[in-house]
């Protein structure tokens, strides 16, 4: 079924299953639900009538769902009760076989956290923005300088991924003509293996990551031998926390990072013009007055939340909000559901590019964990649209989007636009 794209009718019938079907058949991280853009009501209603949700059987297994913006950061600021460490099953809905699961900075518990993301952290200090900016427009300009007008081409690929992946190249010191590795990595590593997925199988998605991690460790080798260098791999390299990383660890922080600089920019980026197509008054408004970038940039983030959801496990009995969660218990807080909430958002709903308040948002996540790329997101964001708006009156969205068949990704695969003669 993900292959096909439905009526509006039939859409309309999946959404309201929502008000119809008893709370205890809920399940919210039902993958189709995010492909369809049918999961709206059911996190309306899960806010509204049980924000910390149990479901008992779904195709990850049982799990908890947390879904109310305070609650989401109060358990993601509770580290001595609920665990990120990939051992007890890691960041997202879907549990991995034990042996196959790779420890990233993201997926353990302080302190040795820090230590491994302290190792990164300076590609994305305010210096080294400075410097990265010069090129990111030389390379946003020459992007949208080839596109094609007056003819349908679709902007996932032709600049959300292409520019995506010349950053991840830059930021890795990446082989220029392998790029495009890079991009099909980040999809490999996230997507769920079946007949109309990536891979069909767990196997081919195991073979694809492993091939991933010895084209890395070749590049790992001439960096050791060479003096440290401002890119992510000499950074990690020469780290003191990250020099002796086991191989596990350095696949799933390089997964990681590939991920995180690939899935989120490129997601906001295409979802950035989604958004305006469905909001014209706010295009008009950012056409007349580009100064509102600013506010602009963080909007897009909080209204496409390009990661659905992180997920934390119970490291004891704990009761939440009335509930009886109970240790080794899945908890899953739905960024995409807190950044709808109307306790912490105003009109959550609405499109505001001059919002007074537009970084008031779960999309970077919160606490220790906060996206440690997060600058750098919205540094490419800004740019590609002030260079945009220098060259292009108005980008038509001309058909709907192929959304992303997965509960974590929350993502287009494809947008057709058009930009005229």
């Amino acid at each position: 079924m993900h292959g096909t794209i439905e009526s509006a009718a039939k859409l309309d019938e999946l959404r309201a299953r929502a008000t119809s079907l008893p709370l205890e058949q809920f399940d919210p991280g039902d993958p189709e639900l995010f492909r369809t853009d049918t999961f709206w009501p059911y996190f309306d209603r899960l806010r509204r009538e049980d924000p910390v949700h149990y479901c008992k059987d779904s195709m990850f297994g049982p799990y908890w769902s947390v879904t109310r913006y305070n609650d989401i950061m109060e358990i993601e600021t509770n580290h001595s009760v609920f665990s990120s460490a990939s051992a007890l099953g890691g960041i997202t809905i879907r549990d991995i076989d034990p042996d196959l699961r790779r420890e990233s900075f993201i997926s353990m518990d302080p302190p040795r956290h820090a230590a491994q993301r302290k190792t990164v952290a300076p590609m994305f200090t305010p210096t080294h923005l400075d410097n990265l900016a010069l090129s990111i427009r030389e390379r946003s300009a020459e992007c949208l300088d080839n596109l094609p007008r007056g003819e349908v081409f679709d902007w996932v690929d032709r600049v959300s991924i292409e520019l995506t992946t010349q950053m991840l190249a830059v930021l890795f010191d990446f082989p220029w003509e392998d790029r495009r590795k890079l991009t099909r990595w980040s999809d490999i590593a996230t997507t769920i293996p079946g007949p109309d997925g990536l891979v069909a199988t767990e196997d081919e998605r195991q073979a694809e990551l492993t091939e991933c991690a010895g084209y890395f460790a070749r590049l790992w080798k001439e960096r050791i031998e060479q003096p440290p260098k401002s890119d992510l791999l000499s950074m990690m390299a020469h780290g003191a926390a990250t020099r002796d990383m086991d191989a596990k660890n350095f696949l799933g922080n390089l997964i990681l990072l590939i991920v995180g600089g690939n899935d989120t920019t490129r997601n906001t980026m295409s979802g950035s013009i989604y958004a305006l197509s469905q909001h014209p008054e706010q295009y008009r408004k950012l056409r007349e007055n580009p100064g509102l970038l600013d506010s602009f940039v963080p909007e897009v983030i909080r209204w496409q939340t390009p990661l659905a959801h992180m997920r934390r496990t119970a490291l004891a009995d704990f009761e939440f909000r009335g509930k009886q969660i109970k240790q080794g218990d899945k908890v899953v807080m739905w960024y995409v559901s807190g950044n709808r909430d109307e306790e912490a958002i105003e009109k959550p709903y609405d499109f505001i590019i001059d919002r007074a308040r537009p970084r008031t948002h779960l999309s970077f996540g919160f606490g220790i964990h906060r996206c440690v790329g997060l600058r750098l997101a919205e540094l490419q964001l800004k740019i590609i649209w002030e260079e945009i708006l220098k060259r292009f009156d108005h980008i038509d969205v001309v058909g709907e989007p192929k959304r992303v068949y997965s509960s974590f990704v929350k993502g287009l695969e494809t947008l057709p636009v058009k930009i005229s003669a």
